[in-house]
């Protein structure tokens, strides 16, 4: 383990892994699936799912990586043998295409922060034509103003900045990395809530997202909440498997991943309650509704003119603030999702860290090309006939999606059938002695074999059902 690198200690571990839950599932798509499902009704759902569901599908994934001591193909194929090494495999590939597509949209947020801190974007009157149009310029490479609004730019910063943490290693580069972010992130988080909370109509915001409506409640909550917490606790592509297999023996896992669960949780709760009463704000502003149910543009339309709304210096602190907020959070995540293929290349392939680190963002970054230009550029990729006329993006999110579901699935029945639970028992009784005799080894024994894997294996099916035929 020594040679491969590991965590300096359990906070190293918690922060890094911490990070690569919180990203723009907590603070992009979060808020907005609240703002459609109900706010309250879907927040408690969302924590249920966490830590009740959740929670044992974490723990397992991350004992596989810790007693293997490997990336998540050498996990799988030490301890199941080649057939389930593929199941590493699929999750390598599933981590891929999520950081293809998940690096554009980051590019999207650094070129925001880049805009309204620095530039002109809150002088615009019409924010969707802005980001219809700012999403659809990949590339103008013939004089110095093209470049500053390039997404091709934006996002190659983004993946050299990812390359240039993971290329350093464990502790020096990951780790390090996230000890400055994360905390950065919830001051942040917490300044821009303090000063939300002043404004006017700020209290039917928290009101809308802490008070349910149990009218609200409706199946389309339940299934998005599930789905929403496995996407954002990035589970079952390897990730926490990969970080798992850098942690030392003496590290409890079980209250590790309880605080990395808390940590995930409190920013989604915390962008919940940042989110909403700028939104109520808006609306009180403008004399408008239904502003919070504006879906996936939330952050780049609406948001951008909340902050124009407050005037050109408090609109550019606080804009600024925001979408360096966002960025941080993404870093954390892109990070991760790069350290999963360059952990396998490293281990499987002997290969040295920083070529391949470059050398796989790179890669990466070329398979999303297409993802870039499905939003407006390549009409083609912009409106799919196989796919109900969505783009590409959608389609490689999606698909994803699935995987990430149905990784999960297959993971707890490899840790049932092929490695045996009794196995993962012993492996989390290192830096836990009591664990033997905790009702948390009743819960994980239950859960892990039985609930988990029937519950992920119906949603797998859901998802498909509703992406390709609709529910």
């Amino acid at each position: 383990m020594s040679s491969r690198g590991n965590f300096s200690g359990r906070i190293g571990f918690i922060l890094t892994a911490a990070g690569s839950a919180v990203g723009l599932g907590n603070i992009w798509k979060f808020p907005y699936l609240a703002g459609q499902n109900g706010g309250a009704v879907f927040l408690f759902i969302y924590l249920f799912c966490v830590f009740v569901l959740c929670y044992p599908v974490m723990v397992g994934e991350i004992s596989i990586g810790r007693h293997a001591g490997l990336d998540a193909y050498g996990s799988y194929n030490k301890l199941g043998g080649k057939k389930w090494g593929y199941l590493g495999l699929f999750g390598i590939m599933i981590g891929i295409f999520i950081l293809s597509f998940y690096n554009v949209v980051a590019g999207w947020a650094f070129g925001y922060f880049l805009h309204i801190s620095f530039g002109d974007l809150l002088n615009e009157t019409d924010f969707s034509s802005f980001f219809g149009l700012f999403v659809n310029d990949i590339f103008d490479l013939t004089s110095a103003k093209g470049l500053a609004n390039s997404n091709f730019i934006f996002s190659m910063v983004f993946m050299a900045m990812t390359a240039f943490i993971v290329a350093k290693g464990i502790q020096k580069g990951i780790e390090a990395a996230n000890k400055i972010m994360m905390p950065t992130l919830y001051i942040i988080l917490i300044c821009i809530i303090v000063y939300s909370l002043t404004l006017p109509n700020a209290m039917s915001g928290v009101r809308y997202y802490l008070i349910p409506d149990l009218e609200e409640l409706k199946i389309q909550t339940l299934f998005e909440g599930l789905k929403q917490a496995f996407f954002s606790l990035s589970l079952g592509m390897g990730t926490l498997m990969t970080y798992g297999s850098y942690l030392k023996k003496s590290e409890n896992i079980t209250s590790s991943v309880a605080t990395i669960s808390l940590a995930d949780t409190s920013v989604a709760f915390l962008a919940g309650l940042m989110v909403f009463p700028l939104i109520h704000f808006l609306q009180f502003k403008l004399q408008i509704t239904e502003v919070a149910q504006a879906g996936p543009p939330l952050i780049f339309i609406v948001l951008p003119q909340i902050f124009h709304e407050m005037g050109p210096l408090l609109g550019r602190i606080v804009g600024g603030l925001f979408f360096l907020l966002v960025c941080f959070a993404a870093l954390t995540s892109t990070i991760s999702l790069l350290e999963v293929p360059v952990a396998y290349l490293v281990d499987q392939k002997k290969m040295d860290r920083k070529k391949v680190s470059w050398g796989t963002a790179l890669l990466i970054f070329v398979i999303g090309l297409p993802v870039m230009a499905s939003q407006g550029m390549i009409p083609a990729l912009n409106n799919l006939p196989f796919y109900k006329g969505q783009d590409y993006l959608v389609f490689v999110a999606d698909m994803c999606d699935i995987g990430l579901t149905v990784g999960g699935c297959l993971m707890c029945i490899f840790i049932t059938t092929r490695w045996k639970i009794e196995n993962m028992h012993s492996e989390l009784e290192n830096g836990n002695p009591n664990y033997r005799t905790s009702f948390l080894k009743k819960y994980l024994n239950f859960t892990i074999q039985y609930v988990c894997p029937v519950l992920l294996g119906i949603l797998s099916i859901l998802i498909i059902y509703d992406k390709f035929v609709g529910i």
